[in-house]
């Protein structure tokens, strides 16, 4: 191996002194420099303040958006300790601001049963990712304040008057140099709060942005905690109980947790581990889901619901259209990786199951009906997968790769190669057969859909597997569905859906989204789902090129550029395109399937919690919600039959 000729001694060897290293690698520290890693900085300072509820000091926190982003976090906590530290020699608060691995969540005798911020980086994070940082703290009846300038200290700790009460007040101004942007999003913010204010049950927290002429403001407390929780997300669904089931249970590990189930067919658990969203599970939803399954056969087979010839019913039967929310409080929590999204503590495990083993069992007894209705949908929910299982077995015959089981109406790409093959989901049979024409052969597939299509919001899967509207779309893709779909066997890279402008090809769209959401979501969490965006208009003169315009902003300002090159409104051509139907194959293709000139939206999933509820709201059985969502937003629509 050629050795690469460069001096290696001493002086090469880089100490970062400080807060330079975080500076330097900001990634190790927040996950990114995007938009994410800029909110995380907003969670680390309201972290403290909850820390500080969780150890029952603090009653309240108020965040708000200032103009020009600069953020700003009070809580009504102990405040940061302000004498001098016995090991830095400079004030504790400056201590916990510039030093890191400096809190008061280490060890036994922290200042913390238990915390979110298990590192204790947060303070010193933000403040070395800052333009600058002022820090007021209330405590010992003094008020004090220092300030900094990209983690450093520009003006120590002093006391600057008397004050009552306690608390502390952060200011920072997120440094642009490096965050990608600084605009904060007023709404993810706002979902964080609420769901920190549904975790810890009386703090009141309150967000307000100031950015705007006019002010947008939210308050939560919930004093029903992870009950308020649960109804919260439930609030668009029929629920088979009407209260939550509710377990609490105190010691080393505090444990709590609501349930509920609803008339839906989806599942959705949410865990969280001292106030983090542990998004990918872990140990206390392994423990969750034994307990559950456990208590619910042994229910069942107590009170003769399951007979002695029955086969037990699976988790996945029973956990069928239940919600459900588990919390756990750590005092050492082993979370895997920095972005601290699974919890790896094995005695945590044990704890769960055996607190949900006797609450839950003690719940069913005493109350029956309410057993019985859960446990009626869980034998329902196991009928219908042994009837899909067998519906899957005649898919899967069906799906080998040879062309020949592919679906009739779907006009294949001669390419094999998934990473350049696309696949056009069109509405309808003459926009098909323009897409066909107009296409490129070679890694281009077009599958035309004909009438209605199931909503799958309102259907088991026993009811999805052979629909003769959507089996060619699980054909067609390759990689199965549900929990036997494989990213990796997808056929196309790109399933794009064309529909037309109208409010036709709006429900089209919307239930394919639903049908992927629900049973091939790791192709929208993988990226591989896109809306194509056919054009609204043509604007024509003879000599002259065709102009498309794809909103009615594009036409205004089609418009004025072509008037200003001296041609008239009045003699240009408008056409007014009602479908795709009514382009020819070359215009489809310049407009809509060209990858030098076509416009593609691409389907992402940042918040399953919030897209599980809008489906829930737009397709499912309750019509009083998805009434007072249409009211609510009829106002920002823009061009109604898009």
């Amino acid at each position: 191996m050629e050795k690469y000729d460069h001096k290696y001694g001493a002086e090469q060897i880089q100490v970062l002194e400080g807060l330079e290293a975080v500076r330097k690698r900001p990634g190790m520290y927040i996950g990114s420099t995007s938009i994410r890693g800029l909110h995380h900085l907003v969670y680390e300072i309201v972290d403290n303040g909850v820390d500080e509820a969780l150890a029952g000091y603090c009653t309240e926190i108020n965040v708000i958006i200032e103009q020009g982003n600069v953020i700003c976090v009070t809580d009504n906590g102990r405040g940061i300790p302000v004498e001098i530290h016995p090991k830095t020699h400079i004030s504790t608060a400056e201590t916990v601001y510039t030093v890191l691995h400096a809190g008061g969540k280490f060890g036994g005798d922290s200042g913390y049963k238990v915390s979110g911020g298990l590192h204790g980086v947060g303070a010193s994070v933000v403040n070395a990712l800052s333009t600058w940082a002022e820090v007021t703290i209330k405590r010992d009846g003094g008020l004090y304040q220092m300030s900094f300038e990209k983690g450093k200290t520009v003006k120590k700790l002093e006391r600057i008057g008397d004050a009552e009460g306690t608390g502390t007040k952060v200011r920072f101004l997120a440094d642009d140099t490096i965050f990608e942007s600084l605009d904060y999003e007023y709404e993810v913010l706002e979902k964080r709060f609420r769901e920190i204010a549904f975790l810890t049950k009386g703090l009141k927290i309150t967000i307000e942005d100031q950015r705007e002429e006019t002010p947008k403001k939210a308050e939560f407390c919930y004093e029903g905690g992870l009950i308020s929780f649960v109804e919260y997300l439930n609030k668009n669904k029929e629920k088979l109980h009407k209260t939550p089931i509710y377990i609490e249970k105190d010691g080393e590990v505090p444990v709590e947790i609501a349930i509920q189930y609803t008339s839906s067919y989806s599942e959705n658990i949410y865990t969280f581990t001292n106030n983090i969203n542990t998004i990918e599970g872990g140990t206390h939803l392994e423990g969750f889901k034994r307990a559950l399954t456990k208590v619910m056969n042994d229910y069942a087979r107590n009170h003769n619901i399951l007979k002695e010839k029955d086969s037990n019913l699976q988790g996945e039967d029973i956990r069928e259209g239940i919600t459900a929310v588990v919390s756990v409080k750590v005092k050492e929590p082993q979370f895997e990786g920095q972005t601290k999204t699974k919890l790896g503590n094995s005695e945590v495990t044990g704890v769960v199951q055996s607190m949900v083993n006797e609450a839950l069992s003690t719940f069913l007894e005493e109350n029956p009906s309410v057993a019985k209705a859960i446990l009626d949908k869980c034998i329902s929910a196991s009928r219908a997968r042994e009837a899909a299982r067998k519906a899957r077995e005649l898919v899967r015959k069906k799906s080998s790769l040879e062309t020949s089981t592919l679906p009739g109406k779907l006009a294949d790409c001669s390419s094999k190669n998934a990473d350049e093959c696309e696949v056009y989901i069109v509405e309808g049979d003459s926009a098909g057969g323009s897409a066909k024409q107009g296409r490129d052969r070679k890694f281009q597939a077009i599958l035309p859909l004909w009438g209605k299509m199931l909503n799958v919001e309102k259907a088991r899967a026993d009811k999805i597997y052979g629909n003769d509207k959507l089996n060619p779309v699980i054909v067609a893709i390759g990689a199965g569905i549900g929990a036997d779909f494989d990213v990796t066997k997808i056929r196309y890279g790109k399933v794009i859906i064309m529909a037309d402008a109208d409010v036709d090809g709006s429900h089209i769209r919307t239930l394919l989204l639903t049908f992927f959401f629900r049973y091939m979501r790791p192709l929208i969490e993988n990226g591989n789902v896109y809306l194509a965006q056919p054009p609204l208009y043509k604007l024509s003169k003879k000599g002259m090129e065709d102009k498309y315009c794809y909103t009615d902003e594009d036409l205004e300002k089609a418009y004025k550029e072509l008037e200003e090159k001296g041609i008239t409104r009045d003699s240009l051509s408008l056409q007014r395109y009602k479908g795709l139907g009514e382009m020819n194959p070359e215009q489809l293709w310049d407009t809509t399937m060209n990858p030098e000139t076509r416009i593609l939206i691409k389907v992402t999933m940042e918040d399953a919690q919030k897209a599980d509820e809008i489906f829930t709201l737009l397709m499912g059985d309750e019509v009083e919600p998805r009434r007072e969502f249409i009211q609510q937003n009829a106002k920002y629509v823009r061009n109604l039959d898009i």
